[in-house]
């Protein structure tokens, strides 16, 4: 890490601590008012736990240094004394927030600590690593927030929330910028559904989280498997689908050319014989994938009622015959509009891309990581930013702990002041050691919704506009 390579020698002298925290700050006018704490073990477990010093990388970092700086101002005596007195391992402390626990922005997520006196440099060296943990945290969050919407309106379309956990497809693994961001936002996602095509985050929950498999998909026809048949043969393209997956669900595309065609005379006439005769546990999911979202979805549920029909359910709603189905790519904001034209969320999956994993940024949430507290010659003092350009900018001041207050709201208590027995922040990190594990199951549980998140009141109308600002990506 490029930054702290020189911050040794510009603290003050004789200091023995260096205390730092991360938060999501508050922001006037923000959709987002909580966020989902996810993906500090994953980056405790890959890259700080252990020996994680040697002689090599000492002698390997020096020359780099020397090299890039073109002077020598890489510690090498500092970091030989980590090798010497602690065996590699970092002296450091971490506390965080339990992991899927749902926290008011604004408030401290994790603190960072040197237990050795000689090494207070460490503490905000590892600050760029530890920043990066504002990409699970988010997609967790806008994962979170589309789920908030789905229950709304299944509970209001269907009487029920079954099925909610498999209602948002992860279809972005092709749209991050690497393996890595791939694991870590398919992982994050997974905290609040069971569906994805994102392979690296199922083996992230699995390695670093101890799920044997988190998320679950269906067979799926793609543009190539379909076109590959030639413009003439769609019919035979979907009856080889149709073929190859006869018990349980498919996902068949179906705009190669024009999906209304295909819903109409291919799916609805030619074929409806073969649809008809599958059932709910091998129901066909037809997949529009271009062309205005709203328009083509009204369009295609209104040609399948003509061809299939539907039933209304309890609340009054209409519902496909069970073993058909539709999964939109994209456009979660739909939702309202099919329950204007009285279909039930029931008949639709959706998927979502980019604007699930790649469409954010650390400012979405404004995530930051701020020093708040010092020992220097045995005292401690309290330390904060306050710019005089952006009072937003300002920071917190000394020890930090997260309480529930009597009032049942979570709030962090400054300068040293907070109970520990009322601390809500868990010791995860200490001395090169995890001290503590959470299983996505248990993260799951703590990120579940609430009843209040579930229900149709204006104020949850109000939301709905944010809600559909996060789903076309203006965060």
């Amino acid at each position: 890490l490029d930054g702290p390579i020189t911050h040794y020698k510009q603290y003050p002298p004789n200091v023995s601590k260096i205390y730092s925290y991360f938060e999501c700050r508050r922001k006037k006018g923000s959709q987002f008012s909580e966020v989902v704490f996810f993906g500090l073990q994953y980056l405790l477990k890959k890259y700080l736990t252990g020996p994680v010093i040697t002689e090599e990388k000492i002698q390997e970092a020096k020359l780099f240094y020397q090299m890039h700086f073109k002077q020598a101002v890489f510690d090498e005596e500092g970091w030989r004394k980590v090798l010497e007195k602690h065996d590699g391992r970092l002296p450091i402390r971490i506390k965080a927030v339990p992991e899927g626990r749902i926290i008011p922005r604004g408030n401290v997520l994790f603190t960072v600590e040197n237990t050795d006196p000689s090494f207070y440099w460490l503490t905000n060296y590892i600050e760029t690593m530890l920043v990066q943990m504002w990409y699970p945290i988010t997609v967790a969050t806008v994962s979170r927030e589309f789920k908030k919407i789905l229950a709304r309106h299944l509970k209001a379309t269907s009487g029920s929330l079954e099925g909610l956990d498999l209602k948002l497809h992860d279809f972005g693994y092709r749209g991050v910028s690497s393996q890595e961001s791939a694991a870590l936002g398919g992982a994050a996602h997974l905290v609040n559904f069971c569906s994805t095509d994102t392979v690296a985050g199922l083996l992230m929950a699995q390695r670093y989280y101890s799920c044997p498999m988190a998320g679950f998909s269906i067979p799926a026809a793609e543009h190539s498997t379909i076109i590959s048949w030639g413009r003439t043969r769609e019919k035979e393209a979907f009856e080889r689908v149709l073929d190859q997956f006869s018990s349980g669900p498919v996902s068949v595309v179906s705009d190669s050319y024009d999906i209304f065609n295909a819903c109409k005379h291919i799916w609805g006439d030619k074929l409806k014989e073969r649809v008809m005769e599958r059932s709910q546990d091998s129901c066909l999911v037809i997949r529009p994938d271009s062309g205005d979202p709203a328009e083509t979805l009204i369009e295609v549920i209104k040609i399948l009622e003509e061809c299939f029909g539907c039933s209304l359910n309890a609340m009054g709603f209409k519902v496909l015959p069970s073993y058909l189905r539709i999964i939109q790519g994209d456009g979660i904001d739909l939702t309202s509009k099919l329950s204007d034209e009285g279909w039930s969320a029931e008949n639709i999956f959706f998927g979502c891309g980019s604007a699930l994993l790649q469409k954010l940024n650390r400012d979405t949430l404004s995530c930051a990581f701020k020093c708040s507290y010092v020992e220097t010659n045995g005292k401690g003092m309290d330390v904060y930013k306050q710019p005089v350009t952006d009072p937003s900018k300002g920071s917190k001041r000394g020890r930090l702990s997260l309480r529930r207050n009597s009032d049942g709201f979570i709030e962090t208590v400054e300068r040293g002041a907070g109970k520990p027995e009322e601390d809500l922040l868990v010791t995860v990190f200490e001395n090169g050691s995890l001290m503590h594990e959470y299983s996505l199951e248990e993260i799951r549980k703590n990120a579940r919704l609430r009843d209040d998140e579930m229900d149709h009141t204006p104020h949850n109308q109000e939301a709905e506009l944010l809600h559909n600002h996060i789903i076309n990506g203006l965060h």
